[in-house]
């Protein structure tokens, strides 16, 4: 019983150590002094462009950053800033076969990105994050397979994103 009652507060102890020094963040992010986050509309600037890009990268951003840390979202004179634009957004054959066909397509989705970092202006940076999906090119992009490659392509961008700013990798 007394091993039982001693495991269980040394457990808590050490929770509350990890909790208390703020110091240790499960995501490796590091907020600093910032409580607000501001994340503002990407625009599609590219030259191909998806209707409900602009819209579904933004909230894939905020979704993001809400989860992965304590910050509120505002909607403006956050204490961290996002903006930027979609730049590019293409599609290529990648392999072709024994006709000269594709065999393969990639989808490729570039976001120019500037960070503002009001409780520490060092931070600040505009920079391009990329990344891209391939699929059959038997398969036509849209419903559920445009879902899927959007998942994967935000999924690795807003990563990027958080390690360049929060995480500062």
């Amino acid at each position: 019983m007394l091993k039982k009652i001693l495991s269980k507060f040394i457990l808590f102890t050490s929770l509350l150590t990890v909790i208390s020094c703020g110091i240790y963040s499960f995501t490796g992010g590091d907020t600093g002094n910032a409580k607000t986050i501001q994340i503002d509309f990407f625009n599609n600037n590219a030259n191909l462009v998806e209707p409900s890009l602009s819209q579904a990268f933004t909230l894939a951003l905020q979704d993001f950053f809400i989860t992965q840390t304590n910050l509120d979202l505002v909607k403006s004179s956050g204490d961290l800033q996002f903006e930027g634009e979609i730049t590019r957004y293409t599609i290529t054959p990648m392999t072709a076969t024994a006709d000269q066909t594709a065999a393969q397509n990639r989808l490729t989705l570039e976001v120019n990105v500037r960070f503002y970092n009001r409780t520490d202006e060092k931070k600040n940076f505009e920079k391009k994050f990329s990344h891209f999906y391939d699929y059959d090119a038997n398969t036509i992009l849209q419903g559920a397979n445009l879902e899927a490659a959007y998942d994967e392509i935000f999924e690795r961008i807003t990563q990027n994103i958080f390690n360049a700013s929060i995480a500062n990798w």
